[in-house]
Order: structure tokens, then C-alpha cells, then sequence
């Protein structure tokens, strides 16, 4: 059960990646299954580490900025529309598919690419659905202008 000024996530974000992370790091140790040649694992996957660093640092500066709560289990107090949000509504989500991606082509491992994708299906049913359900009772015509101006992904 959630409290009622929250959107009431199947799970924490961060714990949903780490946790395909893991899964897929686990079935990469049981059988490996390449998915680029070795010569271009490290540098497909260094930059989009480097990326969803960058991304999650400034969108974590802009959530503090805006005075609001970056986790999900406590309640929105505004809108944030600086930083990566301009761009997109979910940068944070972003960067975590960015470095779940990265550490799959430096690991050279399908099995993460596979558990991205059943993760990316997860985050968009059973979190950012909600989220966003939750932001328009929340914020009403406020949030749904911002859904209009901007994307969800990027």
C-alpha cells in the first residue's frame, strides 16, 4: 500500500535498474552471449556510462534547486521545467536506461540489452504511467501542459 501523495510505484526506479543490471550480469556469467565484436564493447559502452552520469548529476542539481523530493516514496511539491527537464520529463530514467545500456555493450553481454528491454516495459506501465497519473491529480492543467511541451523519453 502507498500513501496517498505519492504515486504508488510497483517498486523504487533505481532498484528495478540495478536489479535487471544484476540479472542480466547473471545470465551473462551462465552463458554468454556477445552481442558487438570484443574491439567495440568498451567504446559503445564507455560514453553512454559517461552520459547517464551527466544526465543523472544534472537532473538530480535540478530536482534540489526546484526544492523537491527526487525520491518516488515522498510527495511532488512542484514541477520541474530546468536542466534535463526541458528536454524531457524523465532524464533520470533516461540516464539509468543510458548506463544500463553502457554496462551492456562494455559487459558485450545480449542477456543486459534483453533484461533493458523487459525493464523499459516495466518503467513505462508500471512506473511512469503512474507517475504521470499521479501528476495530473496533483498538479492538473499545470502537468498536462508540460506533458504537451514535453516529451516523455527525449
Amino acid at each position: 500500500m502507498h500513501e496517498a501523495d505519492t504515486p504508488g510505484l510497483i517498486a523504487r526506479p533505481p532498484l528495478i535498474y540495478l536489479g535487471s543490471i544484476l540479472v542480466g550480469l547473471a545470465l551473462h556469467w551462465l552463458r554468454p552471449l556477445a552481442v558487438v565484436p570484443a574491439a567495440w564493447a568498451a567504446p559503445l559502452g564507455a560514453p553512454l556510462i559517461l552520459a547517464a552520469a551527466v544526465v543523472f548529476l544534472l537532473s538530480v542539481r535540478a530536482f534540489r534547486r526546484a526544492g523537491t523530493p527526487i525520491q518516488s516514496v515522498r510527495p511532488t511539491t512542484r514541477i520541474v521545467r530546468t536542466g534535463p527537464y526541458r528536454f524531457s520529463r524523465n532524464p533520470i530514467y533516461l540516464a539509468f536506461t543510458s548506463l544500463h545500456l553502457g554496462v551492456g555493450f562494455w559487459v558485450n553481454s545480449a542477456w543486459l540489452l534483453g533484461t533493458l528491454l523487459l525493464t523499459l516495459v516495466l518503467m513505462s506501465y508500471g512506473v511512469i504511467a503512474r507517475e504521470e497519473g499521479y501528476l495530473e491529480r496533483k498538479f492538473g492543467d499545470e502537468y498536462v501542459r508540460y506533458k504537451t511541451a514535453v516529451r516523455r523519453w527525449f
